[in-house]
């Protein structure tokens, strides 16, 4: 084994990982509608790449199935794994693929419901089930001897040794603290072990009713290996107008791993969208990049055109596909948070 790498999500991909639905308590209210929108997500997959879906049971396989073929879903491009989970969201239950000299090895990171949830008992075994579906060998991650807990969500890469993520998520004394005690030295050394990063750049706090409290997937991403694109507000009475900015000050400070500055790009945020009370994290930045196309959450609002149209400049070898996730927000998250890339 050799050096670890983390590669960037625009490298070539094998597939993308994603969980099908199987209760409605991530969706309350919303199951029939979010069904749907979940085949139209593995309508665009599929079209690119293949689709690595785990679903509940073999009932529940053959009930997808029909779904897909009613779609015209190209079945030869879904490799099913059949796993009961607590949850869909396999950007953070599901391994983290690094590169391990000339190997690729799944990372398992010891999902525990973003230290928030008790219900998780059965999201733990995705890393191994995925794992051994992929026939890669799967490394449970520790560090002075404790299990390391960390959630795809809250890193971004570019592959070349930078990573990006929030002292939000990672170092909040007293909410959802996923590694108690541990420093920015403390996850830095992780960073370095586990996937290769010399350079990290710490944001601030993420958006507002973010569940995971602090994501940076929906804040700000890496679109190459020197630029990023990080959502601001424009609106100084949102709530988010305060912390978006401040995000985008420290950018503005920070370096890459070779010590040249940061390339911004910003990009609008959707307009505030309530539903029974709550504020839910809409975010722009919440995109997959996949082979040959970009998907990005879209809102139903004016705002979803200016997004397409940035990010359409900033991936010009891609197609940008809009995928309308008004009704999968509802969940607290997006595309990106619903997707883990595979790649090869």
């Amino acid at each position: 084994m050799g050096k670890r790498r983390f590669p960037a999500e625009w490298e070539q991909q094998k597939g993308i990982l994603l969980c099908f639905p199987h209760n409605g308590k991530d969706w309350p209210g919303k199951f029939g509608a979010i069904k749907w929108a979940f085949v139209e997500y593995i309508i665009k997959v599929a079209a690119f790449e293949t689709v690595f879906l785990v679903v509940a049971s073999e009932a529940h396989r053959k009930n997808i199935t029909e779904m897909l073929e009613m779609a015209h879903v190209d079945l030869s491009k879904v490799s099913f794994i059949v796993h009961k989970t607590n949850r869909s969201w396999m950007r953070d239950s599901g391994p983290i693929m690094v590169k391990n000299g000339t190997q690729w090895e799944a990372l398992n990171f010891n999902f525990n419901g973003w230290a928030k949830y008790n219900n998780w008992q059965l999201d733990k075994h995705v890393p191994s089930l995925v794992a051994k579906h992929l026939n890669v060998p799967m490394t449970q991650v520790n560090y002075k001897g404790k299990k390391v807990i960390l959630e795809g969500g809250a890193l971004e890469v570019n592959g070349k040794g930078t990573l990006i993520t929030t002292e939000e998520c990672l170092l909040h004394p007293s909410i959802q603290v996923r590694n108690v005690g541990f420093t920015k030295a403390d996850y830095e050394a992780i960073f370095e072990e586990y996937f290769g990063v010399t350079n990290t750049i710490w944001l601030g706090d993420g958006v507002q009713g973010d569940d995971t409290h602090g994501h940076v997937d929906d804040l700000c991403r890496f679109v190459n290996a020197d630029t990023v694109v990080t959502v601001v507000e424009t609106d100084p009475k949102n709530k988010n107008y305060k912390p978006l900015q401040e995000n985008l000050k420290r950018l503005q400070k920070a370096v890459l791993e070779d010590g040249s500055p940061l390339k911004i790009v910003e990009l609008p945020m959707p307009k505030t969208i309530l539903f029974e009370g709550l504020e839910l994290p809409a975010s722009y930045a919440n995109f997959l990049i996949i082979n040959g196309a970009v998907l990005v959450p879209t809102f139903n609002d004016p705002n979803d055109r200016l997004a397409l149209n940035i990010l359409s400049d900033c991936f010009q070898d891609r197609e940008i596909i809009g995928i309308n996730c008004i009704d999968l927000i509802w969940g607290f998250g997006t595309l990106h948070c619903l997707s883990q890339q595979i790649p090869g």
